[in-house]
């Protein structure tokens, strides 16, 4: 009888807690069988938020030990909360002049070193004096908006910022100024390949000119609609990347392009294997995010525009966790570096964790399918028009008639009127009635949230 039970239950979660509990396995593999288990993620529910912010959060992080948690927000303000007793522990004003976008606790610092980048193009970074007070400065400036930081993994002083200029920088706070590395380029705008960070020297200069594999669904190749707003790698050295209206791909290793993809054949391109594909949210109204979960990274997560969070496994793409994140849109999802713990964040004014909670795992939403269907369809929708050529020609040299009629109309001369003036005009308002502007949110204000 108990042998049935066992094996009927094998693939759940039971049968590791007997064998925790037989000393049979380590303390080591129980918690991470325990964390990857689709029991716990199924189980994952809202655990409580951090109110305190003004303005929206665009950003969450933990600390490298996972007991502190920092966050920033479109009131340019920082926060550190110790989560699990859900407690802001220091606020400061980051001197930022526009929204932030993210903030990182420089590891081995014991949290005193806080990174930070924001809409107005600057880099930031906030000591905490012994008493109490936090002193900011400036580290860096980009041409544009700063929507990524990189810390150098176990460094308290070295880390990349990375802006819509397309310039990549290099900090070292022992140093006080920024070294410029690269320009990031599209292949379709320049002939020089992308570069790998790794063969730059110290002072900037380039110790190889050897570039790296590019990574791109073979459908988006030659699209110039979509770019990418968020990415990650796994342990497994595997690539998550999100799209802007469009979905999420996982390419391994060797799904690389090569290092000149426009001269590659399309029967090579049809040879290469199809990265896993992650659908049902939506990525179009700000940038978001996408991240691994498990101490693995045996889940793939992210916000979505319609408010909810989605966990997918990374194998087989199955979606097995949708919730409530937000009355809107959810930006940023950050994992616990140790535990089955997340923090969100969106437009709401407040910080969301997330945790394995007690009781039956939640269903997934009746509506669910109504949810990725609607996403679908308003993904699809936002595809832009392609105009034919002698289109968009015969639109130019309407604009030119126009501007010459202003003209005349300047100096008082008559304006010339025809029946191929009219056709025009027609032939301009058959193109323009086809297009339709509406809001995916009738009613809401979106006016105290900057949409990136």
């Amino acid at each position: 009888m108990e042998t049935t039970n066992f094996k009927r239950i094998k693939h759940g979660f039971f049968p590791e807690i007997i064998n925790r509990e037989m000393i049979i396995s380590s303390p080591q593999t129980f918690s991470r069988h325990f964390s990857s288990s689709q029991v716990i993620v199924e189980k994952i529910d809202l655990y409580g938020k951090l109110n305190g912010h003004e303005g929206c959060v665009n950003t969450v992080e933990f600390n490298f030990n996972g007991d502190i948690l920092v966050s920033g927000s479109d009131d340019k303000h920082v926060m550190l909360w110790n989560w699990a007793t859900k407690t802001k522990t220091l606020c400061y004003a980051s001197g930022h002049l526009d929204n932030i976008f993210q903030a990182r606790i420089m590891p081995l610092t014991d949290e005193k070193r806080i990174i930070t980048s924001s809409a107005d193009g600057q880099v930031r970074l906030g000591e905490i004096l012994e008493n109490g007070q936090v002193k900011t400065g400036r580290l860096g400036k980009h041409q544009g908006r700063v929507h990524c930081l990189a810390v150098e993994p176990g460094s308290p002083h070295i880390f990349f910022s990375c802006g819509e200029d397309g310039l990549v920088q290099h900090y070292d706070l022992r140093c006080g100024s920024a070294l410029k590395l690269f320009h990031c380029f599209s292949f379709k705008e320049t002939n020089s390949p992308p570069l790998n960070i790794r063969r730059y020297q110290s002072d900037g200069s380039n110790v190889s000119d050897e570039p790296v594999n590019l990574f791109c669904p073979r459908h988006l190749f030659h699209s110039n609609h979509v770019h990418i707003t968020g990415l990650a790698y796994s342990k497994a050295s595997e690539l998550l990347v999100s799209y802007n209206d469009e979905l999420i791909y996982l390419f391994q290793e060797n799904m690389g392009l090569g290092p000149s993809p426009l001269s590659l054949e399309s029967e090579t391109q049809l040879r290469n294997e199809e990265p896993q594909v992650y659908a049902g949210h939506r990525n179009s109204r700000t940038v978001k995010g996408v991240s691994f979960f498990g101490p693995k990274d045996e889940y793939v997560m992210s916000g979505s525009d319609c408010g909810h969070i989605f966990i997918w496994r990374k194998k087989g793409a199955k979606l097995v966790r949708v919730m409530v994140g937000d009355r809107r849109i959810v930006n940023h999802l950050e994992p616990h570096p140790c535990m089955p713990f997340l923090a969100t964040c969106g437009f709401d004014k407040d910080v969301k964790l997330w945790a394995p909670m007690a009781g039956d795992a939640p269903a997934l939403p009746k509506n669910l399918k109504k949810i990725t269907e609607s996403n679908r369809q308003n993904r699809e929708d936002q595809s832009p028009a392609t105009l034919a050529p002698d289109v968009i020609m015969h639109v130019v040299r309407l604009q030119r008639r126009q501007m010459f009629e202003y003209v005349e109309r300047w100096y008082s001369r008559p304006d010339l009127e025809s029946d191929e003036e009219d056709e025009d005009e027609d032939y301009i308002s058959g193109l323009t009635n086809d297009i339709t502007f509406s809001e995916e949110y009738p009613g809401e204000n979106f006016g105290d949230c900057k949409i990136s």
